[in-house]
Order: C-alpha cells, then structure tokens, then sequence
C-alpha cells in the first residue's frame, strides 16, 4: 500500500472529493485547499510529499501559487488545467512544475502520475552521492544542489535530474525521446517541448561559466554535454 501525503489544490469542491476519495484509496493521506492563497498559507503545516495545482484558482492562481512554493521547497507539483495549449504546459514546467494533467481527465490518470513521480524521487534516497563536477560546476544529485563557481543555484528538480543525467555521460548525445524516457521516466506522458524547455533554462544558469565545458544542441538529433579535451 502507498504512503505518503497529497495536498490537493483546486476550487471545484467535486473534483477535490473525487480525488480524495480515490488518493486516499491507494493508502494517501490528503490535505485540500479551495483557493490559491490558503494553499500557500497551508503549505508549510501540511508538508504534502506532492501537491495537485488547478490553475484557474481564486486568490492567487496556480502560476503564483506555484512560484511561492518553488521559493522554499521542491515538493513536486502535477498541474491541472483545463486548457491543452502548449504554452500553458511551457510555463507550468518552466516554473517549475514537475507534469500537468489536462482537465477533464480519468482518475486512473491521475494516480498513476502521482505514482510515476513518487517513485523518480524516491530514487535519489540511494545511499550513494551521486555528485559530478567539472570546472566552477558542481552538481550533487545526492542533495539536489547546483553550484555554479561555489556559489548554490537554486534548480527544480527536473533541472537537476537532466544536467546530472547528461554531465554524467560526457559527450554523449542524447535525443529527446531517450531523455523523457531516461530522466522523465517511462510512464512519462508530455512530449519533446518538455526537454526544451528545460535545457533552455538550464542554460540560462550555466551560460559563459566555462570555456571547457558546455550544454550542447546536436541539431535534428537532440542534446549533450560536451567536455573539451
């Protein structure tokens, strides 16, 4: 049985019942918030392992409720919206949103995401340091910290994920297909724009930190780290 805590944020009383009803089937506890700044004001007591964000939120919306708690914790969050548009999934992501669901969704959906990115965070609780530097770039998965010249970045999650990903494997090229499949996971369920977003601010972070090193496009085949000689 599953463990754990799942805040669930969204002004629709039905859809919050739902969800509770079915999360709370698969052994979470649940924490619900009608409007965008109870969330935030409930955030820190609550202390949810992942948190359901609507985006259409009285208050505050999902976009600012978002970057409140991104300020202090990298709890993963799953956007729901009720509209499909790709800019919307863009920005979710670049604020750091870890998915999105896209309303009217199945509830099996909705579990079966949950499960897909409880299960990639669990990951890092190895015992081993996973930890790679390179010239004035540290990047300790272990802790989740990115340090650029000695000095920590903050870095969701995913960010993280995908530069350890491709600085552990130097030179290598990657496509965006292996990337979802290797750093999203395979029960991912977005598409290759997700891959560019990322490395897209991953670039902003690490643009003119060194000559010896850089984040690469390999045009029409994907990206790579690339280490000079």
């Amino acid at each position: 049985m599953a463990s754990g805590k799942i805040m669930i944020v969204d002004d629709d009383r039905n859809i919050c019942e739902l969800l509770r009803l079915y999360i709370e089937k698969e052994g979470f506890e649940t924490a619900i918030a009608n409007d965008g700044k109870a969330a935030v004001q409930m955030f820190d007591s609550v202390n949810p392992d992942l948190m359901l964000l609507d985006i259409m939120l009285p208050e505050l919306d999902g976009w600012q409720v978002c970057r409140e708690i991104r300020k202090k914790s990298q709890c993963p969050i799953i956007m729901l919206t009720a509209k499909g548009e790709v800019f919307d999934k863009v920005l979710g992501l670049e604020l750091g949103a870890d998915d999105y669901v896209v309303k009217p969704f199945e509830t099996k959906e909705v579990i079966a995401r949950i499960n897909a990115v409880l299960r990639r965070i669990g990951k890092k609780e190895s015992s081993q340091v996973k930890e790679v530097h390179y010239e004035n770039l540290s990047i300790n998965l272990t802790n989740y910290e990115l340090k650029v010249k000695g000095v920590q970045i903050d870095t969701p999650p995913k960010e993280m994920e995908l530069i350890y990903h491709l600085a552990s494997n130097p030179n290598r090229v990657f496509t965006r297909d292996q990337l979802l499949d290797e750093v999203w996971g395979f029960d991912y369920y977005g598409d290759s724009r997700t891959v560019d977003v990322h490395v897209k601010r991953l670039r902003e972070k690490l643009e003119g930190v060194s000559d010896k090193w850089s984040l690469k496009t390999v045009w029409g085949v994907g990206y790579k780290f690339e280490v000079k000689e």
